[in-house]
């Protein structure tokens, strides 16, 4: 919801160590799938309950995450890089969930439910992204993007905020799941309104 907002901040430092890096053979893929592959290790740090080294490492991923396209667009945004960027990131999404339900068993019907709603809000978002290339629609309103990229109450910010909130309050995992859960089906739900009126005029 506040990530166009937050962008103003988090792009020039990221912008600034894309630059430096420029020097050197990293690739924007490679931080990719090395904060991926890194992020992935969140799994068994959940399920072993050591929420401290869970919070360093979901950082470390979601910092990959935006130092990645800050290099992609500072040497050219590629549909590779695009398309990895954004399957990783909703498997690691899920991982963390994962992982919560492995450490919480029995709570885990709280975060499947969190993960049926990731399935609400990825799949209409990735869905109207690609009638809106079939269209030719496209906004720049977050930043240039491999795709079109639908708003909503649950974006980045919001969903690392409550990584952080079931890190630090574990205990409180199934009233954050829900809470954040119902946040992401209205989210899905503005998104299908949204996309059903701009598909509407693109072809009218």
């Amino acid at each position: 919801m506040i990530d166009t907002q937050l962008r103003r901040y988090i792009d020039p430092p990221l912008n600034g160590i894309a630059a430096l890096l420029k020097r050197t053979s990293i690739t924007a893929n490679q931080v990719t799938i090395g904060g991926f592959v890194l992020g992935l290790t969140v799994i068994p740090a959940l399920a072993f309950q050591l929420y401290v080294l869970a919070i360093v490492i979901i950082a470390i991923n979601r910092f990959a995450d935006g130092l990645d396209g800050a290099i992609a667009r500072d040497r050219g945004i590629t549909d590779v890089g695009g398309y990895l960027d954004i399957v990783l990131d909703f498997i690691f999404y899920s991982a963390v969930i994962f992982g919560f339900c492995l450490a919480l068993p029995d709570q885990a019907i709280y975060g499947a439910f969190l993960i049926f709603s990731f399935i609400g809000t990825g799949t209409s978002f990735l869905t109207f992204s690609i009638f809106a290339a079939k269209r030719s629609l496209s906004t720049d309103i977050r930043g240039i993007k491999s795709i079109y990229y639908l708003g909503g109450l649950t974006e980045g910010f919001e969903t690392n905020f409550t990584f952080l909130l079931m890190c630090l309050f574990p205990a409180w995992f199934w009233l954050i799941a829900s809470i954040f859960g119902t946040l992401c089906w209205i989210t899905t739900l503005t998104r299908i309104v949204t996309s059903y009126r701009l598909l509407n005029e693109a072809q009218n």
